[in-house]
């Protein structure tokens, strides 16, 4: 299952083609649609750590081991960003994988350099750490080991369970503050999960991995993300007492962002899933931007604007204060560090 079938154009790209009825009709029983399958492409980049200054980012450093994501989520903000390498934000971005397979000897050489200067680094800035492939490739886990290496702290955000295999690694940093995982959960429903998001873990697996994680000393958090007014904002008080259940401490939402193509990919969507609901869902949604799908002023474009906003924050305000979310104060440490064969960092 793929999370869309349209072949979009990219943006940046002078030319474009699109389908022509020439009269010739076949009945759909004659047609081959061919099968398209994943392709993972060698990413040849000389440097790995990507810097932001934006204030509605908790973090400025991020690694993305993979660009193009295999999850293959409908709503996906990082989609757009696939048009930049020449590809397409539809159905490019969840079967042409970029891999930076060397993004760890990159890191360690990063680290070494007396410029550098610890702080959290974050994995999963623009697409999963943590997608299918990781189980094959595990390009995460050896960055893990050179941040374990050197003592510098990491947090991750994912939607799928392959970090339990990485449970031996994240326990000894746990052990130094140098770890907080995040899990995205965006609905319980595992039939709208299967359709909205085909390719990340089920809802019920993400719980057992938070149980599993904290269990093991490892602090976790839920990011309810994202939101989607009139399709999954009901579920936003489920979703953190069972968060909160299975020993999650903190949590988050954003609101769904449908920049450039993903204006289209997730109004295709919707109206192939949910047709009754299509209307509603997209006017929900231009409620909380201003008249539009999409927003990019810092400050809303995550938490969205307007009164039908202003419900969505305070509902998960109630519910996070109900179920003793974020009243711990967790800080990752970077007072660890230190560089290989030196008595101080």
């Amino acid at each position: 299952m793929r999370g869309t079938t349209l072949n979009l154009h990219n943006r940046f790209e002078k030319r474009s083609t699109e389908a022509f009825d020439d009269g010739w009709d076949q009945p759909e029983h004659d047609l081959q649609l061919p099968v398209i399958q994943t392709e993972f492409i060698p990413d040849q980049t000389k440097s790995i750590i990507s810097y932001n200054e934006s204030p509605d980012l908790p973090m400025m450093a991020s690694i993305n081991p993979y660009r193009g994501c295999e999850h293959g989520c409908a709503y996906c903000y990082a989609r757009p960003s696939h048009e930049y390498l020449g590809y397409n934000s539809a159905i490019d971005f969840e079967t042409k994988i970029l891999v930076k397979h060397n993004a760890p000897e990159l890191l360690r050489k990063e680290m070494l350099k007396p410029s550098w200067k610890p702080q959290v680094i974050g994995l999963s800035g623009n697409t999963d750490c943590y997608q299918p492939v990781e189980r094959k490739l595990g390009i995460t886990r050896r960055l893990l080991e050179v941040c374990l290496e050197f003592k510098n702290p990491v947090a991750i955000i994912t939607k799928n369970v392959v970090a339990l295999r990485d449970i031996d690694i994240l326990s000894e940093m746990a052990k130094l503050d140098l770890i907080m995982m995040n899990f995205s959960i965006t609905t319980l429903d595992l039939h709208l999960s299967r359709k909205l998001e085909p390719r990340t873990a089920a809802p019920y697996r993400k719980l057992e991995a938070i149980k599993k994680l904290t269990e093991a000393g490892i602090p976790c958090g839920v990011n309810n993300a994202p939101i989607i007014p009139g399709l999954n904002d009901e579920e936003t008080p489920k979703i953190l007492e069972a968060a909160a259940n299975a020993g999650a401490i903190s949590a988050g939402f954003i609101i769904v962002r449908l920049s450039y193509g993903n204006k289209d990919i997730f109004a295709d969507w919707l109206r192939r899933n949910v047709p009754m609901e299509a209307d509603k869902v997209l006017k929900r949604i231009m409620m909380v931007r201003d008249g539009k799908l999409n927003e990019t002023e810092f400050g809303t474009r995550m938490k969205g604007e307007g009164a039908y906003a202003d419900y969505i924050k305070q509902q998960f305000a109630v519910y996070c204060r109900k179920y003793h979310l974020n009243e711990k104060r967790f800080h990752l440490s970077s007072e660890h560090f230190q560089r290989p064969g030196m008595l101080f960092g």
